[in-house]
């Protein structure tokens, strides 16, 4: 009998159950949880991001799969979760940010971006014949100072320090937590980072990280020789 009542309300997205959940935006985050890791951390001068892609094939071209993007060329935006899904959320970013920048004439900061962001993926939380995106945000900048967002399926948005979404989350945050100081550069933050990264996935290599900086400068992501090297650095490479 129990499990017909929450059949019920599986069916529809934007219905609440007796108990106040919404069953789909639930399972919306299990599918987060089963993308690979992202990691953002906020450095004194940048944000920076690492992310695990997990290679199906050796036959798959790693340059193909994309989790690190690039937002009128200021914002860094990472996903964990559906890789379409993410890439729809990315491409609204993209859009919104454009249209500020033609109606006031100024590039959009990184928290209307986030808000406008999180506002769109609530909006499928509670509107009939859609579902829920099954994919976690994280966007940052500097506009002026380093800042960091995190969005989950349920369209709530919050600011971070340093924060990870995907499969093993709570641990990465756990490393993190203990590891994180205020003042960090982002050479600093980019070897946190990855060191958080490495406490979930133990093997490293230049085709399953990508990394980014989003700084005074714009955002950037780092090519494989730079990643290769940072990971030499940071004494955390495995394999090739």
């Amino acid at each position: 009998m129990q499990s017909d009542r929450q059949a019920a309300y599986d069916r529809g997205s934007a219905i609440f159950s007796p108990d106040g959940r919404l069953y789909q935006v639930e399972y919306a985050h299990e599918a987060v949880s089963q993308g690979g890791p992202t990691v953002g951390v906020r450095t004194a001068d940048s944000v920076v991001f690492a992310a695990h892609n997990a290679r199906q094939s050796p036959l798959l071209d790693p340059e193909s799969i994309e989790k690190l993007h690039d937002v009128d060329g200021r914002i860094g935006v990472a996903t964990a979760g559906h890789v379409a899904d993410g890439r729809r959320l990315v491409e609204y970013s993209r859009q919104y940010a454009h249209r500020e920048r033609l109606r006031y004439g100024e590039p959009p900061g990184v928290e209307p971006v986030a808000k406008a962001l999180a506002d769109y993926v609530q909006e499928s939380t509670q509107v009939g014949g859609t579902r829920p995106f099954g994919v976690a945000l994280l966007v940052g900048a500097v506009s002026p100072e380093p800042r960091l967002y995190q969005l989950d399926p349920s369209g709530t948005p919050s600011e971070w320090s340093a924060t990870a979404v995907g499969s093993g989350s709570d641990v990465i945050l756990d490393a993190l937590e203990a590891e994180y100081e205020d003042g960090l550069d982002t050479r600093g933050g980019l070897a946190l980072a990855l060191r958080a990264l490495a406490a979930e996935r133990e093997e490293l290599s230049p085709a399953t990280v990508d990394v980014g900086v989003a700084g005074t400068d714009g955002f950037e992501t780092l090519d494989r020789d730079r990643r290769e090297t940072l990971l030499s650095e940071t004494d955390l490479q495995r394999g090739s």
